[in-house]
């Protein structure tokens, strides 16, 4: 994985009018984006028109050890402020890249874009890291004012963004302690979108949305799937974290792993309209994780969501007031802060095995310990409403479980017009532990099902 001299053309710039930039490729027209039908109370940035003489078409490395990471670099650097950078080929990323200075410019991605495979532990060293959770990431994408697109009137292998995560998967099952990069980041962004993309095979997380503010994601396509029948590992298909005024939606999401994740520091943001198959749910957290850290979630709208074949739908996960041992490089619990003003509405679920979880034991089986060291952080103000469909057989005929670990932690959580049904066509009935039973129409029990508890990462 050697850096590729720059050696051959690495921008080949269209200056003279936009009918000729458009000779050197075809350029689709930048979408436009708006929040529907919700957005987070604030107007988006105005992006304005780019210089329609300014057009940065990124060239293909040659040779053996081909890396075309300096050919983006290059291109950026070249068009940034005011141009539009074209990936109109095929690429392969063979080492790291920080595209966090980037100003007024728009990426349009109508080739394809993959991570070098050949050595997995290359990128366990020289990808860029995130404490939290051990994540990092092939490359990260900030600055000001950027559009990132495609066309997905493309065939497939067209306007990709591949992982080529196969390789990760296979490795970490004989090696857990294995660091595996996330596929995309928007880190340190001011006023961004990001559309009209493929996504597929991410070693980790499909993408973080970390530290930034003004985000509009729409029409996108992720897609995870083993062709050699391995375990996916992970592969969440958007997690928000330190990240403010966000909106994600009219996408489709193929995966193992949340759907969408709220991690510590989201606010005022809004989800809406989206398709999610195979995942863990839209997923408040895991949450409280860090001892001394305050995690805050806060004014979430969560809107007419699809999920298919899934282990939980409207979903918030805690960890416990004390922390211990997890997973190889993963402890958790004592965290503080809190979870509030938070709506799901308008939920299809399609035979998930929870319509509706809120734990506060995340991570843990041991729930006498749970129960010694109740949670720090706070859940309160929550809304769970016009939740329709069906759950699996797996745990029939429970359909869900709210279960707070002390009766102070919960305070006016509201769940109404449940119509969901489990497959024996008995009354479903839901665990309710420390809660206020009289705001949810539901029927309580207090004992738990048989079954697993979720001990996953995130």
């Amino acid at each position: 994985m050697r850096l590729d001299s720059i050696g051959s053309l690495v921008v080949a710039l269209c200056h003279v009018s936009l009918a000729a930039a458009k000779r050197c490729g075809t350029i689709p027209p930048r979408p436009v984006i708006t929040p529907g039908p919700y957005d987070t109370g604030m107007a988006m940035p105005h992006s304005p028109p780019r210089d329609v003489n300014r057009y940065c078409h990124v060239s293909q490395a040659r040779g053996r050890d081909r890396d075309d990471a300096p050919h983006i670099l290059r291109a950026l650097q070249e068009c940034n402020n005011g141009g539009t950078i074209v990936f109109d080929k095929s690429y392969l990323i063979g080492s790291p890249l920080d595209l966090t200075f980037l100003k007024h410019v728009d990426l349009v991605i109508t080739g394809s874009i993959a991570f070098d495979d050949s050595d997995v532990y290359y990128w366990q060293n020289n990808s860029f890291k995130y404490t939290f959770q051990n994540q990092s990431v092939f490359w990260k994408i900030g600055g000001e004012d950027v559009n990132v697109y495609g066309d997905l009137s493309l065939e497939e292998g067209k306007s990709v963004i591949d992982g080529k995560g196969e390789a990760y998967w296979e490795a970490v099952q004989n090696d857990s302690s294995l660091l595996r990069p996330m596929l995309f980041a928007l880190d340190g962004m001011k006023g961004a979108t990001m559309s009209n993309l493929r996504m597929r095979n991410p070693p980790n997380w499909f993408n973080i949305i970390a530290n930034s503010s003004d985000i509009i994601i729409s029409n996108m396509d992720l897609r995870a799937k083993s062709l050699k029948g391995t375990k996916i590992a992970n592969s969440d298909g958007w997690d928000t974290y330190k990240s403010d005024r966000v909106v994600i939606q009219d996408s489709y999401i193929n995966n193992s792993d949340d759907c969408v994740s709220f991690k510590p520091n989201s606010t005022n943001v809004v989800i809406q309209n989206l398709e999610c198959i195979g995942s863990h749910g839209i997923s408040i957290g895991s949450i409280g994780q860090y001892p001394n850290e305050t995690d805050i979630i806060e004014n979430l709208y969560i809107y007419n969501i699809s999920m298919t074949n899934a282990s939980d739908f409207a979903r918030i996960k805690v960890w416990p007031g004390i922390e211990t041992d997890f997973q190889t490089h993963l402890a958790g619990g004592g965290g503080t802060g809190y979870v509030r003003n938070v709506t799901y509405d308008l939920l299809h679920s399609i035979n998930n095995d929870r319509a509706i979880t809120i734990t506060q034991c995340y991570g843990q089986s041991n729930e006498t310990l749970c129960n010694e060291y109740p949670a720090n952080l706070t859940i309160e103000d929550v809304t769970m409403k016009n939740i329709y469909g069906t759950t699996s057989a797996k745990l029939d005929p429970e359909a869900g479980t709210l279960v707070c670990s002390a009766p102070d932690r919960c305070s006016n959580i509201r769940v109404e017009n449940i119509t969901v049904t489990v497959p024996s066509g008995e009354p479903p009935i839901y665990e309710c532990r420390n809660m206020d039973n009289s705001l949810l129409q539901l029927t309580c029990i207090e004992e738990p099902a048989d079954e697993d508890r979720d001990t996953s990462q995130g």
